[in-house]
């Protein structure tokens, strides 16, 4: 999806991202991001829940309509129903590419 955005915007297209990783986004150059703390694989929201998923839609829009440049974050007012403690937020095991950017976000503070 962020191969996607960056691609429409070097087109002259805006385009926004909604995720519930934005940091990572922001370093790698994503244009615009919706951040949603949602956990991964239901940014949209709950199954069956065309209401709660038409507004995050709706809200991704909106950001998209009122970022004025490129490497905006707009954080979504939506909580997901669930205590964080009893939601899987996160795969079972870190990818390979987030453990590379953490990383090296570690080595770029010790600079």
């Amino acid at each position: 999806m962020g191969l996607a955005a960056r691609f429409l915007e070097e087109k002259g297209f805006s385009a926004v991202v909604l995720t519930p990783t934005w940091e990572f986004h922001r370093a790698v150059g994503i244009p615009r991001s919706a951040a949603i703390e949602y956990p991964y694989g239901r940014v949209f929201g709950e199954v069956g829940d065309s209401r709660g998923q038409r507004k995050v839609l709706e809200a991704t829009l909106a950001a998209l309509e009122t970022a004025r440049q490129p490497g905006e974050v707009r954080h979504l007012s939506f909580v997901w129903p669930e205590a964080p403690k009893d939601t899987h937020w996160h795969p079972p095991a870190m990818s390979p590419i987030i453990k590379m950017y953490l990383a090296d976000i570690k080595a770029a503070r010790k600079t």
